[in-house]
This record gives C-alpha cells, sequence and structure tokens, in this order.
C-alpha cells in the first residue's frame, strides 16, 4: 500500500549556492567578450592593412617612388646573386648570393604589390624623382645631374639606372668570369650596389607617409648596412678591395 505523504511530496527545485549565477549566465558574458575581442582584432588588421581607407599614395609620393625605384634597384642584385651558383665555387659567397637573391625577390613582390593595390605603373621615367637633390646624390628631380649630364635615361652618366647599380658593361664582365676572380667582383658590385640602395632605404624610412613603406625602408637599411660589413670582410679575405662608393 503507497505511503501518501510521499505522494503529496511536491518535487522542488534545489536553489543556486550565493555567489554563482546560472551556467547560461556566464556563457553569454564569454560570448560577448570573445565578439568584442574579434572586433577590436579585425579593426587593427583592418588599419593594418589599409581596408577601408579612401586615399592611396599618389603617384608622385614618397611611397610610391620608394616602391617602384627599391623593386628596381633590388632586381638587379637578385640578377647578379643569381650568376652565383654557376661562376663561384666558395660556399660563403654562394650562401651570401642566395640569401641576397630569395630576400631581395620577396621584397621587390611586396614593393609591386603595393603598387598594384594603389593602382600605380610599376615603372616611371621619373627615377629618383621622389627624393630632394641632396639625397638623390646630385640628382635633380628632372633627372638631370647637376653637372649638366642629361640623366633621363639612365639615371646615371656611366649608364647605372640608380646609384649603386652595376653598368651593363659590368654586367657582361661578370658573366664572363668564375672562380674566384668571379668572387671578387661580385662582393665589389654588391658592396656599391648595397650602398647606392642604402640613402634610398635611409629617406624612404624618414619620409615614407605608409607604416609599412617605412617599415620596410627601416628592415631595408639594417640589413644591407650590416651585409656591407660582412661583404668588405669577405672581399679583402679574397685579396681584393671596394670599389668607390657611389
Amino acid at each position: 500500500m503507497d505511503d501518501p505523504a510521499v505522494d503529496d511530496v511536491e518535487p522542488t527545485t534545489a536553489p543556486t549556492p550565493p555567489g554563482r549565477r546560472p551556467r547560461s549566465w556566464l556563457t553569454a558574458v564569454l560570448v560577448t567578450v570573445i565578439a568584442v575581442g574579434l572586433l577590436a582584432l579585425g579593426g587593427g588588421l583592418a588599419v593594418a592593412l589599409g581596408i577601408g581607407r579612401t586615399e592611396q599614395p599618389a603617384a608622385d609620393s614618397v611611397d610610391a617612388g620608394f616602391a617602384r625605384d627599391m623593386s628596381r634597384h633590388h632586381l638587379q642584385a637578385v640578377e647578379m646573386a643569381d650568376l652565383a651558383a654557376g661562376r663561384s665555387t666558395d660556399p660563403e659567397v654562394l650562401l651570401l648570393a642566395f640569401d641576397i637573391a630569395s630576400t631581395q625577390t620577396n621584397q621587390a613582390g611586396r614593393m609591386q604589390g603595393w603598387l598594384t593595390l594603389w593602382g600605380l605603373p610599376l615603372t616611371s621615367g621619373d627615377t629618383m624623382g621622389w627624393m630632394d637633390d641632396a639625397a638623390a646624390g646630385g640628382h635633380d628631380v628632372s633627372g638631370h645631374d647637376v653637372s649638366g649630364h642629361d640623366m633621363s635615361a639612365t639615371g646615371s652618366a656611366d649608364g647605372a639606372v640608380m646609384p649603386g647599380m652595376a653598368t651593363e658593361t659590368e654586367l657582361a664582365q661578370l658573366r664572363s668570369l668564375s672562380g674566384t676572380p668571379f668572387d671578387v667582383m661580385f662582393l665589389q658590385l654588391m658592396i656599391r650596389h648595397h650602398q647606392g640602395g642604402l640613402e634610398m632605404a635611409q629617406y624612404g624610412q624618414q619620409h615614407a607617409g605608409e607604416a609599412v613603406v617605412r617599415g620596410l625602408a627601416r628592415s631595408i637599411a639594417q640589413t644591407q648596412t650590416a651585409e656591407t660589413t660582412t661583404m668588405e670582410q669577405m672581399l679583402r679575405a679574397r685579396g681584393g678591395a671596394p670599389l668607390p662608393a657611389p
């Protein structure tokens, strides 16, 4: 026989211990916090990537000029570095050449990518026009040397496009060499090439409007300064001496 006292008992819900709230409230709070965090992160990334901006660097800006000229400057360094694989047997030279080729190919790609995103051409006839006269090594913005030589076609009286770059004659000579003679000339040309690019990088670091451009310019300046010191030591160890600075 059933006990009526037991049947009449109403089920009860255990009270929530003091100081604790239902788990659903905690979940809602966590979701809100995560959502706010993701929104802030997304906003930061948007600022860093330039998403939503209406103003882009102009064709004659330091940012665009640096990206155009430095990428062109880099690509000649890559061209010279790529020659080492078939002409040098020196492990240190081969490693240096590989590092230069891989690093500067990557950086040139980044700079040309910026130009494409900004809707600007990858090349311009106004070489070095984004730098002031003193920083451009004596070239005014019209492409003329202060001594009166026309620089508009080549950028340099000796046929080099920009300060530090090798001439076609020098490149042809480098291609004709192998072994230690190649190593010596390669280091000589690359040291001078880095020296010419350093001024461009320093100017870009100081005057570019875009943070990403200033950051890359700073990285280039630091890397090329360190590599120049290393290459000078390598050159002297192989019986060579640096060329005059551009």
